[in-house]
């Protein structure tokens, strides 16, 4: 790593990969099927993405692993020439198999179970100690994952970093079965390792593949810091910080366990992009994270902006031509105004997501290259300071009006 900050967990490195560095800290993209929805890859080059992670579920059920490993890997189906991560599939997996979605923390009000799910919703995914049993949300048809499963696949999508199978708990589940899920995850990421190794040595045509094990635990200081320990010893390449974890929690989470990794290899937060997210994960110690929301966000028409979130459907826009932010240096912002922007969102024109996806990916990339930057100039906290007071403390002014 080349610079960090005082006093605490944070740092700036490099990270190297066969198709490319990544200097971070930095937000990885997400590219759920191999596809930034809505935007072209070389539109994501051109804002500035470093990498673009692609999910190991999504893929395995359409088009399927083996086509884009005859493809040439996942960067050369998707004409992505940069680095590709892809996750193991155990938050689809799991997450879609309670219900729940893209939520996972949920009311922690409810009474703790061990076997949590959604109302109204039915089981898809039912857990042991050998792997994962699942039906498809896309036609209900059975599959089962197992760590060997899930690293066979991520050999397929040939992607640069892949990440161990990992059982995702919500934050409902209650103690015992949370430490039972620990060792489940740390059983995997040995057993992931050495299918890893096995199916390395039988490609050795193939780019070389770094693989992460994931840290689990919930919001539990001596079980995310046991995970974390028993992870370091194995000799992963770099480790995912995972799990439903609320947010006011967060940086004290990712502490506890950047402060057990070693410190010499990379780690991954997933699924966070919010500034203050960024700032408190880069404080702790996070070197990269993805998140789909800075794209899901966008075509529903919130668009991220210095002064805060905005909806650009609102009426006041309906003459406005200025820019989405008139401090961001996409090619939306250069080229477009609010009021063509809400245009094409009341007639359900499908430019709309385009165009704000590249502003909004583009927001949260160059946010975190600031990061970086002042990470190496030694201006972290005024940067967090200056930025954040002008997000959130616009968004409040915004919102008591």
């Amino acid at each position: 790593m080349e610079a960090e900050l005082a006093g605490g967990l944070g740092r700036a490195g490099v990270i190297h990969t066969p198709h490319g560095d990544i200097a971070t800290p930095a937000f990885i993209a997400v590219g759920t099927q191999a596809t930034v929805k809505a935007v072209l890859p070389e539109a994501m080059k051109e804002l500035g993405a470093q990498a673009i992670l692609a999910n190991a579920y999504h893929l395995y059920l359409q088009p399927g692993p083996d086509i884009v490993d005859e493809a040439g890997g996942l960067g050369a189906f998707m004409n992505w020439p940069g680095p590709t991560f892809t996750d193991s599939g155990g938050f689809q997996v799991m997450s879609l198999g309670v219900g729940f979605k893209k939520v996972l923390a949920m009311d922690t009000a409810r009474v703790q179970a061990d076997d949590v799910i959604a109302d109204g919703k039915e089981r898809l995914a039912h857990v042991d100690d050998d792997g994962v049993t699942f039906r498809s949300h896309l036609n209900g048809s059975t599959h089962r994952f197992t760590p060997e499963v899930s690293i066979g696949i991520q050999h397929q999508l040939g992607a640069d970093i892949i990440f161990a199978f990992d059982e995702l708990t919500t934050l409902v589940n209650t103690r015992g079965y949370q430490e039972r899920s620990v060792q489940r995850t740390h059983d995997w990421a040995v057993r992931c390792l050495t299918e890893h190794r096995r199916l390395s040595a039988l490609r050795p045509d193939k780019p070389a593949q770094a693989l992460f094990g994931v840290v689990q635990g919930a919001q539990y200081e001596d079980l995310r810091r046991q995970a974390a320990r028993g992870l370091a010893t194995l000799g992963f390449d770099g480790y995912g910080i995972g799990g439903a974890l609320e947010k006011q929690n967060l940086a004290t989470i990712v502490g506890w366990v950047s402060s057990e990794l070693p410190a010499d290899k990379p780690r991954h937060l997933l699924g966070i992009s919010e500034p203050d997210d960024l700032f408190a994960a880069v404080a702790a110690g996070a070197d990269t994270f993805d998140c789909v929301s800075p794209s899901r966000v966008a075509r529903n028409a919130s668009i991220y902006s210095a002064t805060g979130r905005y909806n650009i459907t609102g009426a006041r826009y309906t003459r406005d031509f200025t820019p989405l932010d008139a401090e961001c240096d996409c090619y939306t912002c250069a080229h477009y105004t609010r009021a063509y922007i809400r245009h094409l969102f009341k007639a359900k024109e499908m430019l709309a997501s385009t165009l704000c996806t590249i502003h909004n990916e583009r927001f949260v990339v160059r946010l975190v290259d600031d990061i970086r930057a002042a990470i190496h100039a030694g201006r972290f906290e005024e940067l967090r300071d200056h930025v954040l007071g002008r997000y959130y403390g616009a968004a409040e002014a915004t919102s008591a009006q």
